[in-house]
């Protein structure tokens, strides 16, 4: 029996979680990033910081990956209703978040390549008014991280009982939190580590002029490389999975296992792919072996329990 048709969920509801709050928050955060941009970059090669420059520089390239989060929005906003999309658009999103991911590897490369250049060639540093913009600079990055922090953070827990029979209960999915959205995580890290990079430089240039520690400014500015490549690594695994449907073993893999050892004991998985289509939403094409009648919509209603499948396909074959 062919599952039933749901693809005008998927398209209809995708967006519920993508409110109109977040863009709005990331374009503000991309338009005063670029004013930042400009400050910190010009104040960099004017003053000879090191640790200045390299924040301004990072600082362009998050302006870049946060415009990419936007447009992401923008086309998976826009292109919802379109039937060329199966599961709908909302891989786009992770798409501008795996690409913003890719941006700030690119960033680490070069915070290092010229914090190595300026360590072995040093230059004069105008340390008062450098120390004055890296303030501004880490204002502006709390500001951002402000305005996105709300979004980011944005999630509710759905652990709850289904009685399974047996004369016991289970506790199916209580995940702690739903998945967050990937695409604004990408931009709320950019902030981050803008202000992390903000602090590094502040560091070392009161270290260079109360102490005369010249070698603190492009040492930070290795360590702020360290520590964007780190995040850039965890975000390019994340995304990574989710576009490559890497996550056969999310917990709604094995809830789904549970649900047929325990309601239809003469039936065994053959086959079993799972793969998300929405923050927290999942489709499913699951294959059984059974030695007795089993009715494929008897084991869609079964897994019906767990609402974060939302397209599931089964198919029973004969023993």
């Amino acid at each position: 029996m062919p599952a039933p048709d749901v693809s005008a969920f998927i398209h209809s509801h995708q967006f519920n979680h993508v409110d109109a709050k977040a863009e709005r928050n990331t374009r503000r955060v991309v338009f005063i990033t670029a004013a930042m941009m400009v400050v910190e970059i010009a104040g960099g090669y004017w003053l000879n910081s090191m640790a200045l420059l390299a924040d301004g520089w990072h600082m362009s390239s998050h302006a870049l990956a946060m415009g990419l989060s936007v447009m992401a929005y923008v086309f998976a906003r826009r292109y919802a209703q379109d039937g060329r999309f199966a599961f709908g658009t909302w891989k786009i999103e992770i798409l501008g978040g795996y690409s913003s991911a890719l941006l700030l590897a690119v960033v680490a490369a070069l915070m290092m390549v010229q914090s190595l250049e300026r360590l072995f060639v040093p230059a004069t540093i105008h340390y008062d008014d450098a120390i004055l913009i890296a303030v501004l600079g880490l204002g502006v990055n709390l500001l951002c991280a402000w305005l996105l922090k709300g979004e980011h953070h944005h999630g509710h827990g759905h652990a709850h009982g289904h009685d399974h029979g047996h004369g016991h209960g289970h506790r199916h999915h209580g995940h702690d939190g739903h998945h967050h959205d990937v695409n604004l995580r990408a931009a709320y890290l950019h902030v981050i580590a803008d202000a992390a990079t903000s602090v590094l430089a502040i560091v070392a240039l009161v270290g260079g002029k109360l102490y005369g520690a010249a070698w603190l400014d492009p040492v930070m500015g290795i360590v702020g490389s360290v520590l964007v490549a780190r995040w850039s690594w965890g975000l390019l695994r994340e995304s990574g999975r989710i576009l490559l449907d890497a996550e056969m073993d999310q917990p709604v893999v094995e809830e789904i296992r549970d649900v047929v050892r325990e309601k239809f004991a003469t039936a065994a998985i053959s086959d079993l792919h799972v793969w998300r289509v929405g923050r927290d939403s999942y489709a499913c094409i699951l294959g059984l072996v059974a030695s007795t009648a089993i009715s494929a919509e008897d084991v869609r209603r079964q897994l019906a329990i767990h609402e974060e499948l939302v397209h599931v396909t089964v198919e029973v074959a004969a023993a």
